[in-house]
């Protein structure tokens, strides 16, 4: 009697155990009838058809983290490096995530796996180090183009940790302290460039600055003879009509003739000084005429102002 008490005891249990299912918050159930897909739990309490109906599949619908595994990477230019990162997903549809694919978090990281190795294998690896988001984008766009069918969605893909081996390393460094002394003759050859280009400029500042000083000295010099001959052209000017003027007053002509004489005496003496050969000058015979001259034209005033009185008689 006990005994088919207790058997009936636990069929009651496991018929409310088959029958009543709780979903929670952070998951779904994908129920199957007979079989075959029949729907799917959100969070709630759900009553199954005994024998019937099965809960078949749970799926975390929370954001998953999946650590993938460091693997040998050859980068484009041919250096090996070892290339780890982190992979976070979320299952988006439950149907897809329990039919489309046996295992999606396998799956996912065997991709990850895969497209990461592809996409680094495209780029350098100082591009690696320096485009490392944009590597992080083109690997989450290629899983999540795969495990559309899954169900899922890929949200972010982070590169960890990117190892060279010891070798590259050596190597590396050797580069850098190549390209430290590159930027440091380059910085000097930069600097004695300037240095000339500011000594020549300094040198063509300085050549012009003596030019102008040059012309300006020309032109001040040009301007102070204009002046000074258009004030010896006034003065000659001036000083012509003042002698026109003194020809015309009443002896200026015997005033006159007394100067040149005066000029031409005085002009042969200075010839003869400076000659260096000794000769009886030639011109007196014409200096005694020219005061003959004189003599007789004053004689002849002279006469021609007696003989007006007494024609006027």
């Amino acid at each position: 009697m006990l005994t088919a008490t207790s058997l009936t005891i636990i069929f009651i249990l496991f018929v409310i155990f088959k029958t009543v299912i709780i979903v929670t918050e952070r998951e779904n159930v994908v129920v199957e009838r007979l079989g075959k897909f029949h729907r799917t739990l959100k969070p709630g309490i759900y009553f199954l058809i005994p024998f019937f109906d099965n809960a078949a599949y749970k799926h975390e619908m929370r954001e998953q983290v999946i650590d993938i595994p460091p693997q040998s990477v050859i980068t484009s230019d041919n250096i090996q490096v070892e290339v780890d990162g982190m992979l976070y997903l979320q299952v988006m549809d439950a149907n897809k995530a329990s039919y489309g694919i046996g295992d999606y978090l396998a799956a996912s990281n065997n991709l990850a796996q895969t497209t990461m190795r592809s996409e680094v294998g495209k780029i350098t690896l100082g591009e690696i180090f320096s485009e490392r988001e944009m590597v992080n984008k083109k690997i989450i766009s290629e899983i999540d183009k795969a495990s559309d069918p899954w169900g899922i969605k890929v949200l972010r893909y982070e590169i960890k940790d990117i190892a060279p081996t010891p070798q590259v390393i050596d190597t590396l460094e050797k580069q850098m302290e190549a390209e430290r002394e590159k930027r440091a003759e380059i910085t000097r050859a930069t600097a004695e460039k300037e240095k000339l280009i500011n000594v020549s400029e300094g040198q063509k500042q300085m050549a012009i600055n003596l030019s102008e000083g040059e012309k300006q000295r020309r032109i001040n010099e040009a301007d102070g003879q204009a002046l000074s001959i258009k004030m010896i052209a006034d003065a000659t000017a001036k000083s012509l009509t003042m002698v026109g003027t003194a020809i015309d007053a009443p002896g200026g002509t015997d005033a006159l003739r007394m100067r040149l004489v005066e000029q031409y005496v005085a002009q042969l003496s200075d010839v003869i000084k400076e000659g260096d050969v000794a000769m009886f000058p030639a011109g007196l015979a014409t200096v005694k005429g020219i005061f003959e001259e004189l003599k007789l034209d004053k004689i002849a005033t002279e006469i021609s102002t007696m003989n007006s009185p007494r024609a006027g008689a």
